[in-house]
Parts: structure tokens; C-alpha cells; sequence
């Protein structure tokens, strides 16, 4: 006979979905550890620097030339991840999961985005001190904020409730939303507030700050069960 643990909760209810299946958190982790690692070297390389690695003397110009011929396209871009638009985006994300009642996506939202935002502006640019044209550089805060709302996305569709959509189109929203924020690092690169290297430091800080978040939320609803829940034990049928 099997037997097995039940958690049960006041009328009902199911317990509340995780964020991540157990099996996306071993990838999710390896990609969080990856992120940390990238933006501490990085942030090694370049600290108290205003000049341009060899990277940047790589990608920088391309960017310039090939973007900077379409100003139309740079300026909404670089609106779209200045700090009105993000905190917009946010909200929006937030009322999502309000309306589709994924409570546990909400805070993810609601508390990734805007730490990221503020370790990016309040710790790590002055920790770190690259400046590009007199400006604090490093990381990029358009590049954290646009990335952590794309890995917010990608979060929110790895599990969902309902898969109304299929594993094809969840992922090309997903690649679309990094789509996105890759074009508004890239345009701040083009307009030259920002190194590529500045960029590639926003984007792992974005995104391993949501990912960071996602897996607390995760555990601390493993460990916290329902206020009145029980537990049940059942028997199954002879493996």
C-alpha cells in the first residue's frame, strides 16, 4: 500500500500553485547563480572605470551605427523603460494577477520589479562607480527594470493555473517580452548613456532578483501552511 500526505484547507480549497514546479526551480537556480555571477564579475572589471571594455569597443559601435540611423525607433524605446512606463507596466502586472486572482504572481511583481529597480540605483551604481560622460553607468536601470518584467512574464507562464495557451505560445511571449527588453538596453547603448557591459549587468540583476523572489515565495508557502489547514493521510492503491 502507498500512502501518502494530503495537505487540506478550509472548504476545500486546493492549496495555492506554486510560481515554479519543482522541476523548473533546479534550472531556475542555476540561472539565478549564472546572473549573480556574470554582474559580480563584471562589476569587478569595471568598478571606478569610465572607459569602455573590450567588449563594449566590440558591440557598442555596431549598435550606434546600425540603431542611431533609426532615431523614430530609439526615442519610444527608451521611453518605454524609463521609470513612469516601468512602474505602469508593473501595476499592470500586478492588477493581471489580481483579476486572474494569482496572489503569490502579484507580489512577485509587486516586490521583484521594484527592488530590482532600487538595488540597481541605490547599491550597486554607487558601490560600483562606473560613470559614462560624467553619469553613473553600471548597471543600467533601464536594462534591470525591462528585464525583470520580462523574467516576471516568463515566470508567470512557466505555471500557469489554466494553460489556456500551449508551451509554444507561452514561450513565444516570453521570447517577445526579452525581445523587448533587449531592444531597450540596446537603444540606451545606441544613445550612448550606457556601455553594452552596463546593459548585460542590468539585464542578470533583473532577472536574478525575480528569480530570487519566485523562489522565496515558493518556499515560504512550502513551510506556511493555510491558517486551519490539517493534514489528511490517505491510502492508495498497491504499487
Amino acid at each position: 500500500m502507498q500512502r501518502g500526505i494530503r495537505p487540506s484547507h478550509p472548504g476545500g480549497r486546493p492549496p495555492p500553485r506554486p510560481l515554479l514546479t519543482p522541476a523548473q526551480r533546479r534550472p531556475a537556480g542555476t540561472l539565478l547563480a549564472g546572473c549573480v555571477a556574470v554582474m559580480v564579475v563584471l562589476a569587478v572589471m569595471y568598478r571606478h572605470h569610465d572607459r569602455a571594455g573590450w567588449l563594449d569597443a566590440a558591440v557598442d559601435p555596431r549598435l550606434r551605427t546600425s540603431l542611431g540611423a533609426h532615431p523614430a525607433l530609439l526615442t519610444p524605446l527608451v521611453r518605454l523603460g524609463d521609470p513612469p512606463a516601468g512602474i505602469v507596466l508593473t501595476l499592470a502586472l500586478v492588477l493581471y494577477c489580481v483579476a486572474a486572482r494569482r496572489w503569490r504572481g502579484a507580489l512577485l511583481a509587486g516586490i521583484a520589479v521594484p527592488v530590482a529597480s532600487a538595488l540597481t540605483e541605490l547599491v550597486l551604481k554607487p558601490l560600483v562607480g562606473r560613470t559614462l560622460h560624467g553619469g553613473p553607468g553600471f548597471p543600467s536601470g533601464h536594462a534591470t527594470s525591462m528585464f525583470a518584467l520580462a523574467a516576471v512574464c516568463a515566470v508567470l507562464l512557466a505555471n500557469p493555473p489554466r494553460a489556456r495557451l500551449s508551451k509554444a505560445a507561452r514561450l513565444a511571449l516570453v521570447l517577445g517580452a526579452v525581445l523587448v527588453a533587449g531592444l531597450v538596453s540596446a537603444a540606451m547603448v545606441a544613445r550612448e548613456y550606457h556601455y553594452a557591459t552596463d546593459a548585460i549587468a542590468g539585464a542578470t540583476t533583473g532577472t536574478a532578483v525575480v528569480l530570487l523572489t519566485a523562489l522565496l515565495l515558493d518556499r515560504y508557502r512550502a513551510r506556511t501552511p493555510a491558517r486551519g489547514s490539517g493534514v489528511t493521510v490517505t491510502a492508495g492503491a498497491p504499487g
